[in-house]
């Protein structure tokens, strides 16, 4: 792991993902800056900042970094042993989907059997190679519902995405795999999100499973379901203080989406890199009112059955222990305060 490179809190860090995060809808309205402005400190951002700092996207080794983002680089970073707490969780539903060709013969679960399937390649490192991650378990949850399992399709490797951080690389592209099955050459590609809802179609793809569609949220638990939000444990330990701060403003920007619906999918479009159509398709009839993060137990138990899988498949160093990591005392205070 990279050495920590600051000694002492000058500068607060953020880092998101291309996702719905109520952190990002705070940094969009301008309330972290102005929230952290008020303690004197600074709000950087890695995705405009240099691949110097970017990288600490996934190793997290930045003493004033938040991080609000997939919980795949959250969880092997802290396996290979990153000093982080994780603050907080948060689930939304973002069209996760099997993809065919229109034309295909599949159009349920029980038709993946035998079926070949993008398997996105290993990435730079554990953390970055999450994408793989997202396929395996989207396949495992979408076979799982046909009483089938990942023995029962045959994976064929795609190049993977590029994990690049930076506002004009990170989610750019194609998802590995589309091509491929709109060439024809691969029968099926787990997907989700806005960016893929629109490319999706684009391509004249069709959804053979809709994950989101089953109510047991098992099936669906992957990379961004439950999505952690984590904080360098020093920062946590020294200036807790900034890191209530942070959640109050994320509780305050969740209460805002749910009753500025419109606004709030013009910053979804951007900050997915996608439009409004991908908005509308991937994020569904009251996503706007679930932007809230938790540390109940059921979002627990999600994450914990995650991080067992990703320990099974190679993406952890060693199994995590979710219910250590969590320090749901911030939150607790953060909730007083915007009740307050």
């Amino acid at each position: 792991m990279t050495a920590v490179l600051e000694s002492t809190v000058d500068k607060v860090w953020y880092t998101r993902c291309p996702v719905p995060t109520a952190s990002g809808l705070a940094l969009n309205l301008g309330w972290l800056a102005e929230e952290f402005g008020t303690a004197g400190l600074d709000v950087g951002v890695l995705q405009d900042a240099g691949p110097e700092l970017a990288r600490h996207h996934y190793d997290h080794q930045l003493l004033g970094l938040f991080r609000e983002g997939g919980n795949v680089p959250a969880l092997a970073a802290k396996s290979e042993g990153a000093a982080t707490r994780l603050i907080g969780l948060t689930w939304i539903d973002e069209w996760q989907s099997v993809l065919v060709r229109a034309d295909s013969p599949i159009t349920g679960p029980a038709g993946l059997a035998g079926a070949t399937v993008a398997l996105p390649g290993w990435g730079a490192t554990r953390g970055q190679s999450f994408p793989r991650a997202m396929a395996l378990h989207g396949f495992k949850g979408a076979l799982s519902l046909a009483g089938l399992t990942l023995d029962d399709v045959r994976p064929v490797t795609v190049p993977s995405l590029s994990t690049e951080i930076g506002r004009d690389r990170t989610g750019g592209g194609l998802w590995p795999g589309l091509q491929a099955v709109a060439d024809g050459a691969i029968d099926a590609v787990y997907v989700k999100g806005a960016k893929q809802a629109e490319d999706a179609a684009r391509l004249g793809l069709r959804v053979a499973v809709d994950l989101d569609e089953h109510p047991d949220r098992r099936y669906r638990v992957n990379n961004g379901t439950p999505r952690p939000i984590t904080v360098h444990e020093r920062l946590l330990a020294e200036r807790p203080e900034l890191v209530v701060r942070f959640l109050v403003q994320t509780l305050r920007a969740a209460d805002w989406a749910a009753g500025h619906l419109d606004e709030l999918r013009t910053i979804l479009a951007r900050e997915t890199r996608s439009g409004a159509d991908g908005v509308l398709t991937a994020y569904r009839s009251g996503f706007h009112r679930t932007l809230h993060p938790t540390l109940d137990a059921d979002r627990l138990d999600l994450l914990d059955r995650q991080q067992r899988f990703l320990a099974l498949h190679g993406f952890l160093a060693g199994e995590v222990d979710v219910y250590a990591w969590a320090a749901p005392e911030v939150l607790e205070a953060a909730h007083r305060e915007v009740a307050a």
